[in-house]
């Protein structure tokens, strides 16, 4: 009896000690399967590529990992979308650049819902005060400090209604290069604030591309005059650099003066290690020059490295309006040009070794593409946000 009931008093605390163990083991594996299903189910949210085209007036989604067309996002022309050229996604909406191509009509942004790519509405309309004539590019600032907390969508613990749109404007309105170009300043509402201050920086100034650079500066990809008939005008390249906070042209950070090759940059990013990468037309008076891209040094802006787009000696061109980091680090370039065998491409490439594969075929699913985003790409700096 004895025995048997220090038995049955061992056996009791056993049993116990099991099915808390069942208990906690049925938490555990439920907890990884509701981690594993979250993963499965926002991993590939994250990695939707989302390109405009200028060629059909579109703004559609790709599979990042592979390359496979989701289909169309914004449809043709929808709201009268004319010449899509820049795209960001902020609050859970995406804004897209409407240059308005071919018609009277000053230049807009569009709200698109950033679920279903509906119509929402015109946070900048043509008839607006301050409406720019060519805008190309766009980013939404000041920079948040690294490692801020952002939901999913991609805005902050603190909201971005305070942050500010900055919109290049390439200018030349009225076809003659008295009319220089702006960088415009809009509250989060669309209301037009200023352009910056450039009165600093004395050569012409045609801005191309936008980005938030490490430092918390504006870094601005410029031109010369694009209609100029001076074919020197078609060399000019120059990086520069404005304070968000005083709006005031600080430096150039790099020209065709320095960095021989820069030749009329638009788009331009920062990869993780700060360096920046901008896109470089081909010098149109030399028939053995590329269009390439040109990866700088972060701080001097010296030249590291360039990644040709097309053999040269070997036309027709490949060229690429603008560029995008994305997942694992990879550099993500939409391709245009004369070449029906590479026009409509995104390549993905190293930074690193700068190799490139061709995740999206020529003549597929693209006619023109510009300009790219994912959902979480920091709508300033326009990193590419790790979860």
């Amino acid at each position: 009896m004895i025995a048997c009931s220090l038995i049955s008093s061992h056996c009791a605390p056993q049993k116990e000690r099991r099915s808390a163990w069942r208990v906690r083991l049925r938490s555990i594996l439920c907890t990884m399967i509701a981690l594993t299903t979250w993963s499965i189910s926002q991993t590939p949210k994250a990695q939707e590529l989302f390109v405009d085209d200028a060629g059909d007036n579109t703004v559609k989604r790709f599979d990042a990992s592979n390359g496979a067309y989701l289909g169309t996002f914004v449809p043709p022309n929808s709201a009268g979308l004319t010449g899509p050229a820049g795209i960001i996604f902020s609050e859970g909406q995406l804004f897209v650049v409407n240059q308005n191509v071919n018609t009277p009509n000053l230049g807009e942004i569009f709200i698109f819902d950033g679920k279903t790519g509906a119509f929402v509405r015109k946070l900048i309309a043509s008839t607006d005060r301050g409406a720019p004539f060519a805008p190309q590019g766009i980013v939404r600032g000041p920079t948040h400090e690294r490692g801020e907390r952002r939901d999913h969508e991609g805005s902050s613990d603190h909201g971005d209604s305070d942050d500010r749109f900055y919109v290049a404007d390439v200018g030349t309105q009225g076809d003659t290069c008295d009319n220089q170009g702006d960088v415009k300043v809009y509250t989060g509402s669309g209301a037009f604030m200023r352009n910056l201050d450039r009165r600093g920086f004395r050569p012409a100034f045609y801005p191309r591309g936008v980005v938030f650079g490490p430092d918390g500066l504006l870094y601005v990809s410029a031109r010369g005059c694009p209609i100029s008939e001076n074919p020197d005008d078609g060399l000019i390249g120059y990086i520069l650099r404005f304070d968000p906070r005083t709006y005031r042209f600080i430096d150039v950070f790099a020209s065709n003066q320095t960095v021989k090759t820069l030749h009329r940059p638009e788009g331009l990013v920062f990869d993780g290690d700060g360096i920046l990468w901008v896109t470089s037309f081909r010098d149109n008076s030399d028939s053995t020059d590329i269009d390439r891209i040109l990866k700088l040094e972060g701080k001097s802006g010296r030249l590291l490295a360039t990644l040709e787009l097309w053999a040269p000696g070997k036309p027709p061109r490949a060229y690429a309006q603008a560029i995008l980091f994305g997942p694992g680090g990879k550099l993500f370039i939409p391709i245009t040009g004369d070449d029906p065998a590479t026009t409509g491409q995104i390549r993905r490439c190293a930074p690193k070794t700068l190799h490139c594969d061709v995740i999206v075929q020529a003549g597929t699913s693209l006619v023109s593409p510009w300009f790219l985003t994912f959902r979480n790409t920091d709508p300033a700096t326009l990193e590419y946000e790790k979860r």
